[in-house]
Protein backbone atom coordinates (compact mmCIF):
# COMPACT_ATOMS: atom_id res chain seq x y z
CA UNK A 1 0.00 0.00 0.00
CA UNK A 2 1.17 3.38 -0.87
CA UNK A 3 0.39 6.40 1.87
CA UNK A 4 0.97 10.27 1.42
CA UNK A 5 1.99 11.59 4.30
CA UNK A 6 -0.82 14.04 5.94
CA UNK A 7 -0.52 17.78 4.96
CA UNK A 8 1.04 17.16 0.79
CA UNK A 9 -1.07 17.67 -2.17
CA UNK A 10 -0.16 17.45 -5.31
CA UNK A 11 -1.72 19.81 -7.82
CA UNK A 12 -0.20 18.93 -11.21
CA UNK A 13 0.27 15.40 -12.82
CA UNK A 14 3.99 16.38 -12.96
CA UNK A 15 4.48 16.29 -9.13
CA UNK A 16 2.57 13.38 -8.66
CA UNK A 17 4.81 11.58 -10.83
CA UNK A 18 8.43 12.95 -9.81
CA UNK A 19 10.46 10.56 -8.60
CA UNK A 20 11.21 12.41 -5.13
CA UNK A 21 8.11 14.10 -3.90
CA UNK A 22 8.50 15.48 -0.74
CA UNK A 23 11.45 18.06 0.75
CA UNK A 24 11.91 15.22 3.12
CA UNK A 25 13.05 12.64 0.57
CA UNK A 26 14.96 15.05 -1.57
CA UNK A 27 16.83 16.16 1.49
CA UNK A 28 18.20 12.64 2.15
CA UNK A 29 18.39 11.63 -1.22
CA UNK A 30 20.86 15.06 -2.09
CA UNK A 31 22.73 13.66 1.35
CA UNK A 32 22.92 9.85 0.22
CA UNK A 33 24.36 11.18 -3.33
CA UNK A 34 26.81 13.78 -1.75
CA UNK A 35 28.47 10.45 0.65
CA UNK A 36 28.36 8.35 -2.64
CA UNK A 37 30.66 11.47 -4.36
CA UNK A 38 32.90 11.92 -1.58
CA UNK A 39 32.95 7.75 -0.50
CA UNK A 40 36.65 7.01 -2.30
CA UNK A 41 38.03 10.03 -0.42
CA UNK A 42 37.01 8.61 3.74
CA UNK A 43 36.77 4.90 2.72
CA UNK A 44 40.15 4.25 4.89
CA UNK A 45 38.07 3.53 8.43
CA UNK A 46 36.00 1.41 6.63
CA UNK A 47 38.77 -0.65 5.27
CA UNK A 48 39.47 -1.33 8.06
CA UNK A 49 36.68 -2.02 9.74
CA UNK A 50 35.65 -4.42 7.05
CA UNK A 51 38.92 -5.54 6.92
CA UNK A 52 38.81 -5.53 2.98
CA UNK A 53 39.38 -2.71 0.33
CA UNK A 54 35.96 -1.07 0.53
CA UNK A 55 36.12 0.67 -3.21
CA UNK A 56 36.88 -2.43 -4.77
CA UNK A 57 33.62 -4.04 -2.85
CA UNK A 58 31.57 -0.55 -4.32
CA UNK A 59 32.67 -1.81 -7.82
CA UNK A 60 31.83 -4.19 -8.11
CA UNK A 61 27.89 -4.14 -6.02
CA UNK A 62 27.06 -1.05 -8.59
CA UNK A 63 28.23 -3.48 -11.58
CA UNK A 64 25.83 -5.93 -10.10
CA UNK A 65 23.26 -3.13 -9.60
CA UNK A 66 23.27 -2.88 -13.07
CA UNK A 67 22.90 -6.39 -14.10
CA UNK A 68 20.31 -7.04 -11.71
CA UNK A 69 18.14 -4.08 -12.61
CA UNK A 70 18.21 -6.26 -16.32
CA UNK A 71 17.23 -9.77 -14.69
CA UNK A 72 14.63 -7.62 -12.97
CA UNK A 73 12.84 -5.80 -16.09
CA UNK A 74 13.07 -9.20 -17.24
CA UNK A 75 11.50 -11.76 -14.02
CA UNK A 76 10.49 -9.42 -11.67
CA UNK A 77 8.40 -7.17 -14.03
CA UNK A 78 7.42 -9.46 -17.14
CA UNK A 79 7.35 -12.82 -15.52
CA UNK A 80 9.89 -14.35 -17.08
CA UNK A 81 12.52 -16.64 -15.34
CA UNK A 82 16.04 -17.02 -16.86
CA UNK A 83 18.64 -19.18 -15.61
CA UNK A 84 21.11 -17.62 -18.15
CA UNK A 85 22.15 -14.13 -17.58
CA UNK A 86 25.81 -15.49 -16.38
CA UNK A 87 26.44 -15.91 -19.65
CA UNK A 88 24.61 -12.82 -21.21
CA UNK A 89 27.14 -10.90 -18.86
CA UNK A 90 29.92 -12.73 -20.17
CA UNK A 91 28.72 -12.26 -23.63
CA UNK A 92 28.72 -8.73 -22.79
CA UNK A 93 32.17 -9.36 -21.51
CA UNK A 94 33.66 -10.81 -24.14
CA UNK A 95 32.31 -8.27 -26.82
CA UNK A 96 33.65 -5.26 -24.92
CA UNK A 97 37.51 -6.89 -24.88
CA UNK A 98 37.33 -8.28 -27.90
CA UNK A 99 35.81 -4.70 -29.60
CA UNK A 100 38.65 -3.13 -27.83
CA UNK A 101 41.78 -5.36 -28.29
CA UNK A 102 40.93 -6.83 -31.59
CA UNK A 103 39.03 -3.83 -33.17
CA UNK A 104 40.77 -1.14 -31.80
CA UNK A 105 37.24 0.31 -30.63
CA UNK A 106 37.61 3.32 -27.72
CA UNK A 107 36.20 1.89 -24.26
CA UNK A 108 33.49 4.54 -24.53
CA UNK A 109 32.22 3.25 -27.74
CA UNK A 110 32.99 -0.50 -27.11
CA UNK A 111 31.12 -0.47 -24.12
CA UNK A 112 27.51 0.22 -25.51
CA UNK A 113 28.36 -1.48 -28.24
CA UNK A 114 28.55 -4.85 -26.35
CA UNK A 115 25.23 -4.36 -24.84
CA UNK A 116 23.80 -4.16 -28.12
CA UNK A 117 25.47 -7.25 -29.25
CA UNK A 118 24.56 -8.51 -25.74
CA UNK A 119 20.52 -7.51 -26.49
CA UNK A 120 20.73 -9.37 -29.99
CA UNK A 121 21.82 -12.38 -28.17
CA UNK A 122 19.26 -12.01 -25.40
CA UNK A 123 16.39 -11.56 -28.36
CA UNK A 124 17.53 -14.79 -30.03
CA UNK A 125 17.45 -16.87 -26.89
CA UNK A 126 14.40 -15.07 -25.84
CA UNK A 127 12.49 -16.61 -28.60
CA UNK A 128 11.63 -19.38 -26.98
CA UNK A 129 9.49 -17.48 -24.33
CA UNK A 130 7.01 -17.12 -26.86
CA UNK A 131 6.00 -20.50 -26.35
CA UNK A 132 7.32 -21.03 -23.26
CA UNK A 133 6.24 -19.67 -20.32
CA UNK A 134 7.42 -20.60 -15.90
CA UNK A 135 10.10 -23.37 -15.31
CA UNK A 136 9.94 -24.76 -19.48
CA UNK A 137 11.33 -21.51 -20.06
CA UNK A 138 13.68 -21.42 -17.21
CA UNK A 139 15.27 -24.74 -18.44
CA UNK A 140 15.39 -23.05 -22.34
CA UNK A 141 17.49 -20.14 -20.51
CA UNK A 142 19.73 -22.69 -19.28
CA UNK A 143 20.19 -24.11 -22.22
CA UNK A 144 21.09 -20.47 -23.49
CA UNK A 145 24.09 -20.68 -20.47
CA UNK A 146 25.45 -24.01 -21.47
CA UNK A 147 25.50 -23.28 -25.49
CA UNK A 148 27.40 -19.72 -24.79
CA UNK A 149 29.96 -21.09 -22.09
CA UNK A 150 30.46 -23.56 -24.73
CA UNK A 151 31.54 -21.06 -27.61
CA UNK A 152 33.59 -19.10 -24.93
CA UNK A 153 35.57 -22.18 -23.78
CA UNK A 154 35.78 -23.57 -27.34
CA UNK A 155 35.96 -20.73 -29.98
CA UNK A 156 39.37 -20.15 -29.58
CA UNK A 157 40.31 -17.78 -32.02
CA UNK A 158 37.76 -15.10 -30.81
CA UNK A 159 37.33 -15.98 -26.90
CA UNK A 160 41.11 -16.77 -26.40
CA UNK A 161 39.65 -20.46 -24.76
CA UNK A 162 40.54 -21.55 -21.64
CA UNK A 163 43.40 -18.88 -21.07
CA UNK A 164 40.66 -16.45 -21.97
CA UNK A 165 41.44 -12.60 -22.50
CA UNK A 166 43.59 -9.85 -21.12
CA UNK A 167 42.16 -6.27 -21.33
CA UNK A 168 44.07 -3.22 -20.87
CA UNK A 169 42.91 -0.62 -18.78
CA UNK A 170 40.71 1.56 -20.38
CA UNK A 171 40.54 5.44 -20.80
CA UNK A 172 37.44 7.50 -21.15
CA UNK A 173 37.72 10.66 -22.99
CA UNK A 174 41.61 10.83 -21.87
CA UNK A 175 40.82 9.55 -17.85
CA UNK A 176 42.60 6.98 -16.93
CA UNK A 177 40.31 4.93 -16.02
CA UNK A 178 43.10 2.44 -13.94
CA UNK A 179 42.15 3.12 -10.47
CA UNK A 180 39.74 1.64 -8.02
CA UNK A 181 38.74 5.69 -7.57
CA UNK A 182 38.48 6.44 -11.06
CA UNK A 183 36.14 3.27 -11.81
CA UNK A 184 34.05 3.83 -9.16
CA UNK A 185 32.90 7.27 -10.62
CA UNK A 186 32.15 5.83 -13.89
CA UNK A 187 30.77 2.64 -12.48
CA UNK A 188 28.15 4.87 -10.34
CA UNK A 189 27.27 7.36 -12.73
CA UNK A 190 26.02 4.22 -15.17
CA UNK A 191 24.53 2.58 -12.05
CA UNK A 192 22.14 6.22 -11.17
CA UNK A 193 21.51 6.31 -15.05
CA UNK A 194 20.33 3.06 -15.38
CA UNK A 195 18.34 3.03 -11.87
CA UNK A 196 16.24 6.23 -13.13
CA UNK A 197 15.75 4.24 -16.44
CA UNK A 198 14.75 1.30 -15.07
CA UNK A 199 12.38 3.20 -12.76
CA UNK A 200 10.82 5.61 -15.76
CA UNK A 201 10.48 2.08 -17.92
CA UNK A 202 8.01 1.00 -15.18
CA UNK A 203 5.55 4.09 -15.50
CA UNK A 204 5.74 4.00 -19.39
CA UNK A 205 3.63 2.33 -22.11
CA UNK A 206 6.32 -0.67 -22.35
CA UNK A 207 6.67 -1.18 -18.58
CA UNK A 208 2.76 -1.14 -18.55
CA UNK A 209 2.73 -3.61 -20.96
CA UNK A 210 5.34 -5.79 -19.02
CA UNK A 211 3.35 -5.88 -15.83
CA UNK A 212 0.27 -7.20 -18.03
CA UNK A 213 2.03 -9.85 -19.74
CA UNK A 214 3.55 -10.72 -15.61
CA UNK A 215 0.13 -10.87 -14.12
CA UNK A 216 -2.39 -12.11 -16.88
CA UNK A 217 -0.83 -12.31 -20.19
CA UNK A 218 -4.06 -13.79 -21.78
CA UNK A 219 -5.88 -11.11 -20.52
CA UNK A 220 -3.62 -8.90 -21.59
CA UNK A 221 -3.67 -10.05 -25.22
CA UNK A 222 -6.62 -9.10 -25.03
CA UNK A 223 -6.85 -5.44 -24.13
CA UNK A 224 -4.92 -4.89 -27.48
CA UNK A 225 -0.60 -5.89 -26.16
CA UNK A 226 1.25 -7.63 -28.14
CA UNK A 227 2.72 -10.03 -26.13
CA UNK A 228 5.18 -11.29 -28.28
CA UNK A 229 6.54 -7.91 -29.02
CA UNK A 230 7.51 -7.11 -25.57
CA UNK A 231 8.34 -10.54 -24.74
CA UNK A 232 10.84 -10.34 -26.53
CA UNK A 233 11.43 -6.22 -25.97
CA UNK A 234 12.30 -6.96 -22.58
CA UNK A 235 14.14 -9.85 -23.16
CA UNK A 236 16.39 -6.81 -25.32
CA UNK A 237 16.52 -4.27 -22.74
CA UNK A 238 17.46 -6.72 -20.13
CA UNK A 239 20.32 -8.46 -21.87
CA UNK A 240 21.23 -4.94 -22.93
CA UNK A 241 21.93 -3.92 -18.88
CA UNK A 242 23.84 -7.17 -18.21
CA UNK A 243 26.03 -7.20 -21.16
CA UNK A 244 26.92 -3.24 -20.25
CA UNK A 245 27.57 -4.76 -16.32
CA UNK A 246 29.78 -7.66 -18.46
CA UNK A 247 31.95 -5.12 -20.05
CA UNK A 248 32.30 -3.35 -17.06
CA UNK A 249 33.06 -6.52 -15.27
CA UNK A 250 35.69 -6.97 -17.83
CA UNK A 251 37.58 -3.58 -17.73
CA UNK A 252 37.66 -3.65 -13.88
CA UNK A 253 39.26 -7.17 -13.10
CA UNK A 254 41.36 -6.58 -16.82
CA UNK A 255 40.68 -10.38 -17.12
CA UNK A 256 38.07 -12.37 -18.98
CA UNK A 257 37.98 -16.06 -18.37
CA UNK A 258 34.63 -18.37 -19.09
CA UNK A 259 34.60 -19.29 -15.80
CA UNK A 260 33.54 -16.16 -14.50
CA UNK A 261 30.53 -16.44 -16.33
CA UNK A 262 28.76 -19.90 -15.80
CA UNK A 263 25.60 -21.11 -13.99
CA UNK A 264 26.30 -19.97 -10.48
CA UNK A 265 26.65 -16.63 -11.39
CA UNK A 266 22.86 -16.99 -13.11
CA UNK A 267 21.75 -18.65 -10.06
CA UNK A 268 23.45 -15.38 -7.76
CA UNK A 269 21.48 -12.90 -10.10
CA UNK A 270 17.96 -14.96 -9.47
CA UNK A 271 19.37 -14.58 -5.49
CA UNK A 272 19.83 -10.82 -5.93
CA UNK A 273 15.86 -9.91 -6.86
CA UNK A 274 14.33 -12.38 -5.37
CA UNK A 275 15.98 -11.25 -1.85
CA UNK A 276 16.17 -7.88 -2.66
CA UNK A 277 12.17 -8.21 -4.26
CA UNK A 278 11.02 -9.26 -7.48
CA UNK A 279 9.30 -6.23 -9.34
CA UNK A 280 10.93 -3.57 -7.61
CA UNK A 281 13.49 -1.29 -8.59
CA UNK A 282 14.82 -0.49 -4.79
CA UNK A 283 14.60 -4.30 -4.49
CA UNK A 284 17.42 -5.26 -6.94
CA UNK A 285 20.14 -2.76 -5.28
CA UNK A 286 19.29 -4.26 -2.02
CA UNK A 287 19.54 -7.63 -3.17
CA UNK A 288 23.13 -6.86 -4.99
CA UNK A 289 24.35 -5.03 -2.12
CA UNK A 290 22.95 -7.97 0.20
CA UNK A 291 24.35 -10.66 -2.16
CA UNK A 292 27.84 -8.79 -2.21
CA UNK A 293 27.77 -7.90 1.40
CA UNK A 294 26.94 -11.07 3.23
CA UNK A 295 30.04 -13.72 2.43
CA UNK A 296 31.92 -10.25 3.15
CA UNK A 297 30.13 -10.16 7.08
CA UNK A 298 30.38 -13.67 7.38
CA UNK A 299 34.22 -13.65 7.50
CA UNK A 300 34.10 -11.28 10.22
CA UNK A 301 33.27 -13.84 12.72
CA UNK A 302 35.79 -16.18 10.74
CA UNK A 303 38.57 -13.70 11.42
CA UNK A 304 37.79 -13.09 15.47
CA UNK A 305 37.38 -16.92 15.72
CA UNK A 306 40.46 -17.25 14.51
CA UNK A 307 42.73 -15.13 16.54
CA UNK A 308 41.16 -16.96 19.72
CA UNK A 309 41.25 -20.48 18.65
CA UNK A 310 43.54 -21.28 15.72
CA UNK A 311 41.95 -24.78 15.37
CA UNK A 312 38.71 -23.85 14.38
CA UNK A 313 39.50 -21.58 11.37
CA UNK A 314 39.52 -25.02 8.97
CA UNK A 315 35.98 -25.85 10.64
CA UNK A 316 34.24 -23.01 10.58
CA UNK A 317 35.89 -21.90 7.01
CA UNK A 318 34.00 -24.61 6.40
CA UNK A 319 30.77 -23.97 7.64
CA UNK A 320 30.56 -20.64 5.70
CA UNK A 321 29.30 -21.64 2.59
CA UNK A 322 26.83 -23.58 4.80
CA UNK A 323 25.88 -20.59 6.97
CA UNK A 324 25.13 -18.53 3.56
CA UNK A 325 23.06 -20.78 1.82
CA UNK A 326 21.08 -21.13 5.41
CA UNK A 327 20.94 -17.45 5.96
CA UNK A 328 19.06 -17.00 2.46
CA UNK A 329 16.74 -19.63 3.07
CA UNK A 330 15.80 -18.79 6.26
CA UNK A 331 15.40 -14.85 4.53
CA UNK A 332 12.89 -16.68 1.80
CA UNK A 333 10.60 -18.07 4.15
CA UNK A 334 10.46 -15.87 6.51
CA UNK A 335 10.08 -12.36 4.74
CA UNK A 336 9.34 -13.72 0.68
CA UNK A 337 8.32 -10.37 -0.20
CA UNK A 338 12.14 -9.07 -0.19
CA UNK A 339 14.30 -6.54 1.56
CA UNK A 340 12.41 -4.43 -0.75
CA UNK A 341 8.69 -4.96 1.32
CA UNK A 342 10.31 -4.92 4.94
CA UNK A 343 11.68 -1.42 4.00
CA UNK A 344 7.93 -0.29 3.16
CA UNK A 345 6.62 -1.72 5.86
CA UNK A 346 9.07 0.01 8.42
CA UNK A 347 8.33 3.33 6.70
CA UNK A 348 4.55 2.97 6.22
CA UNK A 349 4.57 2.53 10.22
CA UNK A 350 6.59 5.03 10.94
CA UNK A 351 3.92 7.13 8.82
CA UNK A 352 1.22 5.95 10.70
CA UNK A 353 2.79 6.28 14.06
CA UNK A 354 1.26 6.61 16.80
CA UNK A 355 -2.00 5.96 15.26
CA UNK A 356 -0.76 2.26 13.18
CA UNK A 357 -4.28 0.85 14.07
Amino acid sequence: MSLQQSGIFHETYKEDMAIFQTPFIKFWMIGFFIFLAVFPWINKPFNSMFNTNTLYLMNLIGIYIIGAHGLNILTGFTGQISLGHGAFMGVGAYASAILTIKAGIPFWFALPMAGLITALVGMVFGIPSLRLKGLYLAIATMAAQFIIGYAMRNWSALTGGSTGLVVSSPTFFGIDMGTDRSYYYLVYTIVIATTLYTKNLTRTRPGRAFVAIRDRYLAAEVIGVNVWFYRILSFGISSFLVGIAGGLWAHYVLVVNDEAFGIWLSVQYLAMIIIGGMGSVLGAIYGAVFMTLLPIMLRIPEHALTQVYPGVFAIFQSLTEGVFGLIIILFLIFEPDGLAARWHTVKNYWKLWPFSY
